[in-house]
């Protein structure tokens, strides 16, 4: 991979800018869990060194799967995962909870799900409103202090908010919405560049990938490419600190999204896709 290609989050962890999302993996047991491990273990085969996960999915089962898959894992690969979401509401309903003793436990879980001494880059899955964000992110320091966290990130966050937890602790990542056609959080990315944060947008191909989008398809049509691939190839031009993490459950979509790295739209494709901010306002 060239420079442009990779990414070093936190200034030291470097790896490639087109990542992959695990969510989508089914994890139950049967043939759906063997085509799951075979994605994870082709996205790594493909050079993929970026892979999210959550407590969240299946209440760690997604961790589970990605340590069958792939643990040992190789040298430069970086399974990411996120805590703060959990399964205690009154009827069993997941529900956002920054509680102290919760985030331990998740962090504790996901260390022996995974398989691994130290989460290199563990990310707040919500900031809990009903926690005050210093005893959230105060806990995760104390995990890194005791060497259970190797960083810190953030998911679905303001500039507001990114602000205050960089007053607490140092943020290297945060995990947003945000795509082609989805813009909102265009401050957040702002201000992550600013600062050399990683951007890892969620969600980062749909709705682009959508037949309706004439002006996408026409662009895929010129580069010999799908609109899927042109959502991502247009995330990776847009500024150096995105790290997409698209996720699918089919080897072959899987393929065509690691393709789209090697995708590269010239200035006249670039001001057409971004002038689709303005039409979707």
């Amino acid at each position: 991979m060239t420079s442009t290609s990779t990414f070093p989050i936190g200034g030291d962890l470097t790896v490639g800018r087109l990542g992959f999302g695990a969510m989508r993996l089914p994890t139950e047991a049967g043939s759906a869990r063997e085509a799951s491990l075979a994605v994870a273990r082709r996205a790594v085969e493909l050079g993929v060194t970026l892979i999210d996960t959550a407590h969240l999915y299946g209440g760690g089962a997604n961790e589970e799967l990605l340590a069958e898959a792939l643990h040992p894992y190789p040298d430069d690969l970086l399974v990411t995962t996120k805590v703060g979401v959990a399964q205690t509401g009154p009827g069993g309903e997941w529900e956002l909870n920054g509680q102290p003793d919760v985030l331990r436990d998740q962090v504790d879980h996901a260390l022996r799900r995974l398989r691994v001494d130290r989460l290199e880059l563990l990310q707040l899955h919500r900031i809990d409103p009903e926690v005050p964000l210093a005893d959230q992110l105060g806990t995760l320091r104390e995990l890194q202090s005791a060497g259970k966290v190797g960083r810190i990130g953030l998911s679905e966050v303001t500039v507001a908010e990114l602000d205050l937890a960089r007053e607490i602790v140092d943020i290297v990542s945060v995990q947003n919405r945000y795509s082609l056609l989805d813009r909102e959080h265009e401050p957040v990315l702002a201000a992550c560049e600013a600062a050399d944060i990683a951007f890892l947008p969620w969600r980062p191909v749909a709705p682009a990938a959508s037949e309706t989008q004439t002006e996408i398809a026409a662009v895929a049509a010129e580069l010999d490419a799908t609109p899927a691939q042109i959502a991502l190839a247009w995330l990776l031009d847009r500024s150096p600190v995105i790290l997409p993490i698209p996720g699918t459950a089919r080897i072959g979509h899987l393929e065509e999204n690691v393709a789209a790295a090697r995708l590269r739209l010239t200035p006249t494709h670039r001001e057409r896709l971004d002038g689709l901010a303005a039409e979707q306002a």
